[in-house]
């Protein structure tokens, strides 16, 4: 096995045995090898140049002049892993005798103290010192020496007249840390940075290499203020800060280190109002953790200070919709609306501001029809100032499906629709859009053979684009409510295989349930009333399709089918705003249906509901539980997890 590779195999160990002794000093036999192997294996600490810009880290001299691999070295590597201390050092002794160097040389004095030949290590590491004699690193491996002989009085005069001889030149400085970061001895690094930030004059005060220190003790508090220190110094150490600071919290299992940073640059953003250097970092962290409230306080006070024209409040505003967060993106354009028509996305914002409170009323499962007849009138406005242009082509297939599928318009609809696929200038995407859009309210109005042609008008215009695919799903979900079952499932079947994870999924929903919900004499009656319960639900006829769901129990007893009429009738419960029904309906479906394949979905359903329709947080919270213990393989893990850690009071991730 090659250096390289043998360095890349034992990195993931070497670093979590490190970690788990960081704090412990020479406790144990696998502190002492988990930080050699470290330092032998690892790009030493950052470093930067005199002038305050970062800098490649340079390589320690041990690591400068490795020798090539061969098949002694690995011999010795491996006798060293397998804890064969003998055979090592006898490797590396005849290694090191045919050319020193601090490599050979590093594993020959570890290799020597784990076989207590104290003298030899000692006798070894006074030639090094008679040939280097400003080497701080010697003395630290003589104190290592008479430490683990068990002198522990020696062990500390060594160190201490180490960093007694220390000097104002950065590259001792980084040398006599890391000689001491390699033994465990931490808190003497942390002694050797802090002097040399005297000794230099605070030309450059190795923030980031404490900080380092810091963090492999377990002492983020101060990890974080050495790496907000370094902002005061310079702010173009910005991005680097944000990298480690980013490194550091992805390890934040327990959200500790979360909270910690938050209150710090909190406490150092409201203590230094005119630091922009908090704010700018504050934006970006809550950015990071998803926390889009303080997101946008920080945007603005940025937009305000800098005069940057909304930037980063538009930036703010598409992140936080994509997120569904839509309150936040409402506020971000309504401020930048309020900015007039001087800003640069004043139009953008107008448009979008109807979008996104379309987005958030059609996201409810029973949206209130006052806030649908406003959002009509919004709209209308929207229109009547700007136009009908291509640019509001989103403002229009909103404003159609308000009109169809809440209000009742759909001749209005069919005509505006009309109007925007005739549009000069609109693009080809958008046309098929609006075709779809178009096809959805004929099917809604029962005008299917027109539907159908659209919907085949979209897919043969995209055919190998997502786009054409949900017209193509659409088309056999039309096919499903009409009864061609055996078309519909030969078009999902081929759908499974769309790039499109959502549409893949909803084809393989469709194929099983076709598939599995013929009878034994190919008998599709049950298929047929849930396919008719199903189209009279997509047309707003709630009442009737439960009816028709009802009438499957008494008409066939016991079906395969049962278990998609008990969700379907839990989805027209929450869609009429009947929560508590719904909710009662979804968990008796796992209680039945446990190894079914809505039982995963079911399971989250009715975790959603009790988090925000019913606002159970702690039910809320043991449903996404239940799903993530019972079902661990299901699509819903991650939204799952990600629920119940908010709902915990963990940030989002």
């Amino acid at each position: 096995m090659s250096r390289e590779k043998y360095m890349i195999f034992n990195f993931n160990k070497t670093l979590r045995n490190y970690l788990s002794v960081s704090r412990i000093r020479h406790s144990s036999f696998v502190t002492c090898h988990s930080i050699l192997l470290l330092s032998l294996l690892i790009i030493p600490i950052l470093t930067r140049s005199q002038d305050n810009k970062p800098a490649p880290a340079p390589l320690l001299p041990f690591q400068q002049d490795a020798p090539k691999p061969g098949n002694e070295e690995q011999l010795a590597l491996q006798f060293y892993q397998n804890q064969d201390f003998t055979q090592a050092a006898e490797l590396f002794q005849q290694l090191y005798d045919k050319k020193p160097s601090l490599y050979y040389y590093q594993y020959l004095v570890f290799s020597l103290v784990e076989i207590k030949e104290y003298a030899k290590a000692e006798k070894l590491i006074k030639k090094c010192q008679r040939a280097e004699p400003d080497v701080l690193r010697y003395t630290v491996d003589m104190g290592y020496v008479g430490y683990r002989s068990g002198n522990q009085e020696k062990a500390v005069k060594l160190y201490d007249e180490a960093l007694k001889k220390l000097g104002p030149s950065q590259q001792q400085i980084f040398e006599l840390a890391n000689a001491f970061i390699t033994r465990g001895e931490n808190e003497y690094a942390i002694r050797t940075y802090v002097k040399g930030r005297q000794l230099m004059n605070n030309s450059y005060p190795f923030g980031f290499e404490l900080a380092s220190v810091y963090e492999r003790m377990g002492d983020y508090k101060n990890a974080i203020e050495e790496y907000l220190n370094m902002l005061d110094i310079n702010k173009s150490y910005l991005p680097t800060v944000q990298d480690r600071i980013q490194m550091t919290l992805s390890y934040d299992v327990n959200n500790e280190k979360n909270d910690m940073l938050r209150k710090i640059i909190l406490t150092r953003a409201q203590k230094n109002p005119d630091n922009t250097n908090y704010a700018e970092l504050l934006w970006w962290y809550s950015i990071q953790q998803k926390d889009f409230d303080l997101a946008l306080i920080q945007a603005k006070a940025l937009d305000r200070r800098y005069k940057e024209n909304g930037d980063k409040v538009v930036s703010l505003a598409s992140l936080a919709l994509s997120n569904e967060k839509y309150d936040v993106a409402i506020d971000c354009y309504q401020y930048l609306v309020s900015k007039g028509t001087a800003c640069t996305y004043y139009d953008l914002a107008r448009r979008e501001l109807a979008n996104t409170r379309y987005l958030k009323t059609v996201s409810e499962p029973s949206p209130p029809r006052k806030e649908l007849e406003i959002l009509e009138k919004e709209f209308a406005g929207e229109l009547a100032y700007s136009g009908e242009t291509p640019e509001n082509i989103q403002a229009i297939k909103n404003l159609a499906h308000i009109k169809a599928f809440y209000l009742g318009k759909s001749e209005e609809a069919i005509d505006l629709l009309n109007r925007a696929i005739d549009m000069a200038g609109v693009p080809a995407n958008e046309k098929a859009k609006c075709k779809i859009e178009l096809a959805d309210i004929l099917l809604f109005t029962d005008d299917v053979w027109e539907a159908t042609l659209l919907y085949q008008q979209a897919y043969t215009d995209f055919k190998y684009d997502v786009l054409g695919q949900e017209a193509k799903f659409k088309n056999a979900m039309l096919s499903f409510y009409i009864g061609e079952f055996n078309w519909a499932k030969a078009q999902a079947d081929v759908l499974k295989a769309a790039t499109s994870k959502f549409i893949s999924n909803d084809a393989i929903a469709l194929s099983l349930l076709i598939s599995e919900n013929f009878d034994p004499d190919s008998n599709t009656v049950a298929l047929g009333i849930y396919a008719r319960a199903d189209l009279l639900d997509y047309r707003n006829e709630e009442d009737r399709a439960l009816t028709a769901l009802d009438s499957i129990p008494r008409l066939f007893g016991d079906h395969p089918i049962l278990q998609q009429v008990l969700y379907k009738r839990a989805e027209i419960l929450r869609k009429q705003g009947n929560y508590a029904s719904a909710d009662s309906l979804f968990r008796q479906l796992v209680r039945e249906y446990p190894d079914g394949i809505l039982a995963d979905e079911s399971v989250m359903q009715a975790g959603m509901l009790n988090e925000k329709q019913l606002n159970n947080k702690e039910k809320a919270m043991e449903l996404y539980q239940e799903l993530l213990d019972k079902y661990p393989g299901s699509i819903f893990v991650p939204d799952a997890r990600k629920n119940f850690r908010i709902l915990r009071g963990d940030a989002a991730h």
